[in-house]
């Protein structure tokens, strides 16, 4: 994990605020959720799953912060702003909000999907993301403060063969992102996307499974060519995307909204 960024006195970028990371338990999330801890923020992290929380709160609290779990389930409507509710009831009010929850959706050509692929990767990662930011802003807007950061894809933007459910789902999240940006910055909020690379980690390696079985090459074969478009020839790093959420989640970003930032290690630069 990179240094904690100061605040130009000696503290902590994000000390004295709370943070809510959606699907903080694990993967990128957790990183996350352990980056804005490092630079102060009392964390909720939630999960579908409360009894994978554990591990991820006590490294949380490793930086001398509050940590707390609460449970979300995206594919209940009213989970959200229960979440939500019990966050605001641990830790009073939230000052940054972090959507990171999503699935990989199928590995297919289209014409091999059914309905029902594209259904349950447009409800978790479109439907769910508007359901917690909906959660978020019904908070923030009467309060005239927050950050928010929703984790899309570079997939959005550029092909990913067999990935068009997924593809389409994120592509989504950039409209998301800029309307509410216009319509919450007269209320003094602020909310960017974060669009990352192939980033390395487990659900790298499942991309990377399913692309060497549907077309037919090695995972190593998948690898080299997912890397040599990038010009610093590497797969995006997990700390890489947190250190990005904490520069949109602080003060030193007051001046950003509406941004769809690219953390890609250059495969995408638009």
């Amino acid at each position: 994990m990179s240094a904690p960024v100061t605040d130009g006195r000696g503290g902590r970028e994000l000390a004295g605020r709370s943070a809510f990371v959606a699907g903080g338990a694990s993967g990128i999330g957790r990183v996350i959720a352990l980056h804005l801890a490092a630079e102060g923020a009392d964390v909720v992290i939630t999960s579908r799953d409360t009894a994978r929380m554990g591990a991820t709160l006590e490294e949380i609290r490793a930086h001398g912060v509050a940590a707390h779990g609460v449970a979300l389930d995206l594919a209940d409507t009213s989970s959200p702003d229960r979440a939500f509710e019990e966050a605001l009831r641990l830790v009073g009010d939230i000052d940054v909000v972090v959507a990171n929850s999503g699935i990989g959706g199928p590995t297919a050509p289209l014409w091999e999907l059914e309905v029902a692929d594209l259904e349950e990767t447009l409800d978790v990662n479109v439907r769910g993301t508007f359901l917690v930011l909906r959660a978020a802003t019904r908070h923030m807007v009467p309060r005239g403060r927050g950050s928010i950061v929703v984790i899309g894809s570079m997939t959005g933007k550029r092909p990913l063969l067999n990935r068009t459910p997924y593809a389409a789902s994120k592509m989504a999240l950039i409209g998301l992102v800029r309307t509410l940006a216009a319509e919450t910055g007269p209320h003094g909020i602020r909310v960017n996307l974060v669009s990352p690379g192939f980033v390395s980690g487990p659900r790298l390696d499942w991309v990377v499974a399913g692309q060497a079985t549907s077309r037919g090459m090695t995972e190593d074969a998948v690898r080299a060519e997912m890397t040599a478009d990038t010009p610093l020839r590497r797969f995006t790093a997990p700390q890489d995307v947190a250190d990005a959420v904490v520069h949109l989640a602080s003060d030193r970003a007051a001046g950003i909204t509406g941004v769809d930032l690219n953390v890609s290690a250059g495969l995408v630069m638009y």
